[in-house]
């Protein structure tokens, strides 16, 4: 009875309503979206409907995953922060390299294999084909780990990124858009493959043209090579040195003729440009006129350090004031003479970059530390921005140096021995190599001036690649140690690096300071980069490297590469920014009489708080 009632208490079933039937259109959609799903499983490629096809719009497995692979190195961090932008650009230059490679172990595997296959199908052997099955079993495969890998690297390089700014002292936050940076690295590796087939197809026409004249190893080898010179000199000559330099130097020549705002012609005639000078204003150069408009008063010294001082000198010579280096150097020494320059307490060599530049930051703590009793020389070698003349005339930089080093030795050998000025010399960057070009190895600088601050010398520079090559066993290469330091120290944050190896007791004169960061990729680019790796990622690494930083051929080469355009978005002292540290390097190398640690401390209070002036 108990059963019964609960049977007549339960609610009744609810019986659900009759599925409405889908109107003919959706289900012909649906019908439609399933064949679809169901040939992409079985065909997740593209096959030529014609063999005689010569591009083919489904590149190979085998290219594919290099390119994939590359990708994924590409995302391994160098030796500066990366924008996402950025990176999306170096993912897919990179992946296009590596599809390259890829394709060629496909070709040559195939022209190896070939033969072979052939020779077992006369055999009766190996008539059967690959299944398609199979082949759409491995592009399945590929499509489902790869997305999986490709998200997960993508993770980790941000992580990765992260890490990189707080060693380098950046904000923590970084947006790392990873569905753009895929994007951006498959639309650029798509443009470059198509690029490279774009040429593959000119080689195949341009053989079946000549295989009706001539036999058909001569028309391949002609036509290889006529491939091969239509993208190397095309690429050099008509893109980059008919494109990109001539469009660099045509712009560099209408901003050479101009004045940053705020600069205005010098009237102290202690400065190059003004109305007593020998050089016109009108030919300093844009570099030219802000270093000698922005020239130093004795009022601006003398409240910053609360000492006496004298105006300083400034002496310049632009590339139109005279047309070789040897009469650029004469008309500076002419100038230098002009201004009384011979007489004052330390004259200063000032090694340019590019167009000219002199660094304010770099000049004006000796300015300041010696009350302006100085005097700095300077000579425009090109009008080029700094990265045009690192890949096309980097070697005037030594030959212009080399002419004003000379020209001023030797006016200064005029003089007697007791009233000679301290001669000392400086640069940074290219700047930096240019006064290493001017000597003939650590031995002849030290016999020469008596100091030099050099800062992110590129890795082409000879003095410092000699003393890095020769450095104290144990001694990084990021912080090389010469002699236990007793001439050179290598130094990023200077009031710690430069008292090691030892007390300052055990520095001798002349002093020269090399400021350079551990991860300035300017200092360590180099071709071999490509192939081997480099000691600079040995342990220990330096202090703002990343643990997750690895080598990887051809990749780091170019991610490097990438880092030296980049390497001025970050803070000093990382990248290719060394901030004020020549304020420590000049108060070490060439202190003024009665100079002490709390005014260096001073000075550097003030500069880090000032703006430069260019």
């Amino acid at each position: 009875m108990g059963q019964v009632a609960d049977r007549q208490l339960a609610p009744p079933r609810r019986i659900p309503p009759p599925r409405r039937p889908l109107p003919p259109r959706a289900r012909r959609r649906l019908r439609r979206i399933r064949a679809l799903a169901r040939a992409l499983l079985r065909r997740p490629y593209w096959d030529p409907p014609d063999p005689s096809f010569v591009v083919r719009r489904w590149p190979g497995l085998p290219a594919i995953c290099w390119a994939t692979l590359f990708f994924w190195l590409s995302l391994t961090p160098s030796l500066v922060p990366r924008p996402w932008l950025l990176q999306g650009v170096i993912g897919g230059i990179t992946a296009a390299i590596g599809y390259g490679i890829g394709a060629l172990a496909e070709w040559l595997v195939r022209l190896t294999v070939r033969p072979l296959w052939r020779r077992l199908r006369s055999r009766g052997r190996g008539n059967r084909r690959p299944r398609p099955r199979l082949r759409a079993r491995a592009w399945l495969t590929y499509y489902a780990l790869s997305t999986v890998a490709t998200i997960a690297a993508l993770s980790w390089s941000a992580d990765a990124q992260r890490e990189l700014r707080r060693l380098q002292e950046m904000p923590e936050t970084l947006t790392w858009h990873s569905l753009m940076i895929a994007a951006v690295a498959l639309a650029i590796c798509g443009a470059l493959v198509a690029l490279g087939r774009t040429v593959r197809l000119g080689t195949r026409v341009l053989i079946r043209l000549l295989g009706r004249f001539v036999p058909r190893p001569v028309a391949i080898g002609v036509s290889l090579l006529v491939s091969a010179m239509v993208v190397v000199f095309g690429t050099r000559d008509v893109v980059f040195d008919r494109g990109v330099i001539d469009v660099a130097a045509y712009l560099a020549q209408n901003t050479d003729k101009s004045t940053k705002d705020g600069i205005t012609r010098p009237r102290t005639p202690l400065v190059s440009g003004s109305a007593a000078s020998l050089v016109d204003w009108d030919e300093l150069g844009y570099e030219g006129r802000n270093f000698t408009g922005s020239s130093l008063t004795s009022r601006q010294i003398t409240s910053v350090t609360g000492r006496w001082a004298i105006q300083p000198i400034r002496v310049y010579v632009g590339q139109e004031s005279a047309s070789t280096f040897t009469a650029r150097a004469r008309l500076a020494v002419r100038e230098l003479e002009r201004t009384g320059a011979f007489d004052r307490s330390v004259l200063a060599i000032a090694g340019t970059t590019g167009r000219g530049w002199v660094n304010s930051t770099d000049a004006e703590p000796l300015e300041y530390i010696h009350g302006g009793d100085t005097a700095i020389v300077a000579v425009q070698y090109s009008y080029l921005p700094s990265w045009a003349s690192f890949l096309v005339d980097k070697e005037e930089a030594g030959r212009a140096t080399r002419a004003l080093v000379d020209a001023v030795r030797a006016r200064l050998r005029q003089q007697p021995a007791d009233r000679r000025p301290e001669l000392v010399v400086f640069g940074e960057s290219l700047g930096a190599y240019g006064i290493e070009a001017a000597f003939d190895g650590p031995d002849d600088m030290l016999s020469k001036v008596d100091g030099a601050v050099l800062a992110g010398s590129p890795n082409f520079s000879p003095l410092r690649r000699e003393l890095t090559a020769h450095r104290d066993p144990g001694s990084p290469i990021w912080r090389p140690e010469y002699e236990d330091g007793r001439h050179f120290r290598f130094a990023q944050w200077p009031e710690e690096d430069l008292a090691r190896p030892g007390p300052a007791s055990s520095w001798e004169q002349p002093r020269v300071v090399y400021l350079q960061n551990a991860s300035d990729a300017i200092v360590w680019w180099s071709p071999g980069l490509a192939l081997n790796p480099p000691r600079w990622l040995r342990e220990p690494l330096g202090p703002d490297i990343t643990d997750e930083v690895n080598w990887f051929p051809l990749v780091t080469f170019w991610q490097t590469t990438v880092d030296m355009a980049v390497s001025y978005g970050v803070g000093a002292p990382h990248g290719h920014r060394y901030g004020n540290g020549s304020v420590e390097a000049w108060a070490a190398v060439a202190p003024s009489e009665g100079w002490t640690d709390t005014d260096t401390e001073r000075l550097r209070r003030f500069m880090d708080g000032r703006e430069a002036p260019y």
